[in-house]
């Protein structure tokens, strides 16, 4: 028998003992570093300490990261690592270029240029970093574009998945956004142009990214775009790769946006706010001295000192015996 599931509901039903564990033989996790991208990593080591120590584990991953690295150091023994395609390895079939851009909507003005040459972007795969970005920029090629594109992303709706992804495949659709959880284990056809809107902070994601375009032996391309805050992204993808990408002159006739996004808005420091204070603000003139009756520190045992002060010794309270042979006196 076999059992397939994801990682949360698979525990809930071992919680509530729906699901027994003691015959499991082998455990097969797939895409593994999407689940730990997704925060699956409690469950996934939770379903680890109640299956049978006795068993084998087969992983599949696009890339290597050192979660996983961890993972298979603290819960695997005497493993044995399969390489289909090493890592890094840039696909000959696939022309790599790319563009530096300042800000988001310079980016989506650039894309909107390039588009318009339907007769070369036939088949085009735009990936983004967020759901956000995804509905936004879905909204500006709406406007120009509108039955030529569609997105995907975890917000959606399974049946707007599938009909996004179904009209894409068909070539209903010739422009599809999606973020890179949503394209994971896609199997896409006849991709022309794959454009990485927003760069990768993994570089392996960038490989996966354009993994999707130049198959079966076809040729495929791949456009990087990136600004000022993604330099050391890029550079970490040309180290992986270890082969520079070629930069395109910034078209002269797309307009450079001034508008920004909320994420690129310099953020305004709000020093008298009490929830939003900066730790690094110092405090000004409306701030004075302490008056001098709250300036006292407290010094513990007043009453001892009280004490030991009126009878030049120490006293303490209910000591009848020592009060009553004073009185006497």
């Amino acid at each position: 028998d076999i059992v397939v599931g994801t990682p949360g509901r698979l525990y809930d039903l071992i919680l509530s003992r729906a699901l027994q564990l003691k015959a499991i033989k082998k455990l097969v996790i797939d895409e593994v570093d999407v689940m730990l991208d997704l925060g699956f990593r409690f469950q996934l080591t939770n379903i680890f300490d109640l299956l049978p120590t006795k068993r084998q584990n087969i992983m599949f991953s696009a890339t290597m990261t050192e979660e996983i690295e961890d993972i298979i150091a603290k819960f695997f023994i005497s493993t044995v690592k399969i390489s289909v395609a090493l890592s890094g390895t840039p696909l000959e079939n696939i022309t790599q270029s790319s563009y530096a851009v300042p800000n988001f909507y310079t980016k989506a003005n650039l894309l909107v240029q390039l588009l318009k040459d339907a007769a070369t972007f036939k088949k085009v795969l735009v990936f983004v970093s967020n759901k956000r970005s995804a509905d936004r920029l879905f909204e500006e090629l709406q406007e120009l574009y509108n039955e030529e594109v569609c997105v995907i992303h975890s917000n959606k709706t399974q049946n707007y998945r599938m009909r996004s992804i179904k009209q894409f495949d068909e070539g209903l659709n010739r422009i599809l956004v999606t973020t890179d959880v949503m394209a994971r284990g896609l199997d896409l056809s006849e991709i022309t142009h794959v454009i990485n809107f927003d760069t990768p902070r993994f570089p392996e994601n960038y490989m996966h990214r354009i993994g999707r375009t130049g198959r079966a032996e076809k040729k495929g391309e791949s456009l990087l775009f990136y600004s000022k805050k993604e330099i050391a992204y890029k550079n970490a993808i040309e180290a992986l790769m270890n082969m520079e990408i070629k930069q395109i002159p910034f078209p002269a006739d797309v307009e450079t946006a001034t508008r920004l996004t909320p994420e690129e808005q310099p953020q305004v420091s709000e020093p008298y706010n009490p929830h939003k204070q900066s730790k690094e603000h110092e405090r000004g003139e409306s701030f004075h001295e302490k008056a001098e009756k709250n300036r006292k520190t407290n010094e513990r045992g007043a009453y001892k000192r009280i004490i030991k002060a009126k009878y030049k010794k120490p006293q303490t309270r209910g000591d009848k015996n020592y009060n009553k042979s004073k009185r006497k006196k």
